[in-house]
């Protein structure tokens, strides 16, 4: 898998806690750069970095409007975060028919 650096790698970017709610916020619909800060209590110039980060993972992208620059989520960058974590799904699965047994077992021991 070929990355082109570590700040556009989205596992890194996503990774940032702040960085998540951006992408939280895009999911309902396009926004303003300055509405992007409000929630983070976060300066309007840590924004900007963010976005940087996250343009640069091509997670969002953005168009000018007036002054303003309105981002927009681009999530099919997160398909690769999806297929990692969907091939550890299996283990998952295991696990919780193991929880569900286990706690079926214990249950009946105790009627």
């Amino acid at each position: 898998m070929h990355r082109v650096s570590a700040d556009a790698d989205v596992f890194h970017v996503i990774a940032d806690a702040t960085r998540r709610g951006i992408l939280d916020l895009l999911t309902a619909g396009e926004l303003p750069a300055r509405d992007l800060g409000a929630p983070f209590r976060i300066s309007q110039p840590a924004v900007s970095k963010h976005l940087a980060v996250l343009r640069a993972a091509r997670l969002v992208s953005h168009r000018r409007q007036g002054g303003m620059r309105i981002y927009r989520l681009e999530a099919a960058a997160l398909q690769e975060v999806f297929d990692w974590v969907r091939h550890y799904e299996q283990f998952w699965d295991l696990k919780l028919q193991r929880l569900g047994l286990y706690l079926d077992r214990r249950k009946r021991n105790k009627q």
